[in-house]
């Protein structure tokens, strides 16, 4: 017995060693950011808008694998506000994920210091604000992790690398439009589309060079087609996947996804549009950019590229044909394809179907009946402290059933190394969009209709890409597969941002009760405490 407890002593001091050794030789960078309101003039109109360090859109993180982020943020606006790290996994670290659920909100003239690590990704992801509607007045950015030196990527390093944060914008101020979703109404139709905070915006390059182009969508609620006039797109990144390397002339960006591509300046010297527009609804809205040649004199001319003419089936058909580069490596130089996720079984099945009940006379969201509300006191924080009355394990159920739709603050229980199928089912007439954080997974399958057992023979098994946030058709279902591996509570949510404000949200705790710092670090020192957990410390 003494022996045994001396091993798993020494198990544990191993891996906090180990941790430290591996910290130690990643490099740290420090930030200090001050959020504050400030007056741009989008659209035509004057409108406040969320800047951080005076910038709207807010800075750019231009970070490496493994580097060390520590981020000092300021929140001088009059509401609390928290930032999220849209695809940053936070390995063992939920506590930085900047989520309701994770986090107390940051008060007013107060600052929090969030500390995290891109253990083990690569890739192109972004930043925006958690709380309320602050999303619609901006306070998003874009974060960029470069491989390290030593990993080598599936294509010549590129000339130079461009940033496009695309998405739907409204001249509305963020405040009427939270007024608006609670009193129950729902929003209106988007006013614009913005390509970086602007509606004009000039990309230059020189003729016969290659640059990466990593565009995200992180607007509201409007899946959009990108396209750059008389030039062809190789796909090369998705949400930290090197995929196979398909040429397109336009891409469909749906709520929240991020996307990377190779881009030849192959044509005669001049000006070329970039287009990004609103998809699958009557009214079209389009935005427009510069391609500019550094040799050339004529402006951008011509008709713009058209939008696709397919539509819900051709989008999805484009989807499919998304696929993992097997022999590449990410972050770590082992190939992309050497873990054959298809020939594991899966430990559970989950299937979730979102709707739009009223309940109360008022329109909310839900997922398998259960319309999320937010508790005063973090999740993650009544967890550790065990703190009753907050949240009850699996208060929302792994399938649809019948019933009347009800607020419930509500978390899935899992365990930690599980295997989860999950299957969104969505039974509207409306594009859905889904995020888990913590994670990435494997997008295994889309199809039409109703999901049933026998859709497993269409899943792809073999080169499915990873990513964190996937689109979900009208009338269809997506299947995924992940693998939980990283402890926590995590965020599972519709990234079309009024769906998850009204309630299409839940908690997945991925748990084990062994207690390690393998599995999951302890609570920071800095933590902040708010509703039950005031007063209450470690």
């Amino acid at each position: 017995m003494g022996n045994a407890v001396l091993l798993h002593l020494l198990c544990g001091v191993l891996a906090v060693l180990s941790a430290s050794l591996v910290n130690a030789d990643d490099p740290y960078r420090y930030y200090t950011w001050t959020v504050t309101y400030g007056t741009v003039k989008l659209l035509d109109v004057p409108q406040q808008v969320i800047l951080i360090n005076g910038q709207f859109p807010g800075p750019r993180l231009d970070v490496v694998t493994n580097d060390n982020i520590i981020l000092n943020l300021f929140n001088k606006l009059d509401q609390p506000f928290l930032l999220t790290w849209n695809g940053i996994k936070q390995r063992k670290n939920s506590w930085q994920d900047g989520v309701l659920g994770t986090n107390c909100p940051i008060p007013p003239n107060s600052n929090y210091t969030y500390k995290f690590q891109t253990k083990d990704q690569i890739g192109s992801f972004t930043y925006f604000p958690s709380t309320l509607l602050h999303r619609a007045a901006g306070g998003y950015g874009a974060i960029n992790i470069y491989e390290r030196p030593k990993i080598p990527i599936p294509f010549p390093v590129p000339d130079g690398d461009f940033t496009l944060l695309i998405g739907d914008w409204y001249k509305t101020s963020h405040q009427t439009l939270r007024a608006y979703l609670d009193s129950g109404r729902t929003l209106p139709f988007p006013d614009g589309v913005l390509i970086n905070g602007q509606t004009y915006s000039t990309f230059s390059g020189d003729q016969g060079k290659t640059y990466m182009f990593r565009i995200s969508n992180v607007g509201m609620s409007t899946s959009l087609n990108f396209r750059i006039q008389g030039h062809s797109m190789k796909l090369v990144e998705v949400e930290g996947s090197h995929t196979v390397q398909n040429i397109y002339d336009s891409l469909d960006v749906h709520v929240g996804q991020s996307v990377a591509v190779l881009v030849t300046l192959n044509q005669a010297p001049k000006d070329y549009y970039i287009i990004a527009s609103t998809r699958f609804n009557r009214k079209i809205l389009t935005t427009t950019a510069v391609l500019h040649y550094s040799n050339s004199r004529p402006p951008a001319s011509g008709p713009l590229p058209a939008a696709p003419s397919y539509g819900y089936h051709g989008s999805m058909m484009q989807a499919r044909t998304y696929k993992w580069n097997l022999t590449a490596s990410a972050a770590r130089p082992n190939p992309q394809g050497s873990y054959h996720y298809g020939k594991i079984t899966p430990t559970k099945t989950v299937a979730l179907a979102n709707s739009a009940p009223l309940i109360n006379g008022k329109q909310r969201y839900a997922v398998n009946r259960v319309s999320y509300i937010n508790s005063d006191t973090p999740l993650k924080l009544a967890d550790y402290f065990g703190i009753p009355g907050v949240f009850s394990v699996d208060s929302i159920e792994s399938s649809p059933s019948g019933g009347a739709a009800f607020l419930s603050t509500s978390v899935m229980s899992a365990n930690l190394h599980d295997f989860l199928e999950v299957v969104f089912q969505n039974d509207e007439k409306t594009m859905q969009s889904w995020h888990l954080d913590g994670y990435d997974f494997w997008v295994i399958g889309y199809g039409n209709g109703q999901w049933t057992s026998a859709k497993r023979s269409t899943y792809n098994l073999v080169d499915a890409l990873t990513r964190h946030t996937v689109q979900v058709y009208p009338k269809s279902w997506t299947a995924i597969y992940v693998s939980l591996d990283n402890q926590g509570m995590w965020n599972m949510r519709s990234a079309i941002w009024e769906r998850q404000y009204l309630g299409q949200q839940f908690y997945l705790r991925v748990w084990t009760q062994v207690h390690s710092l393998a599995n999951e670090y302890d609570i920071p020192s800095n933590a902040l405490r708010c509703g039950k957990a005031i007063g209450i410390h470690s």
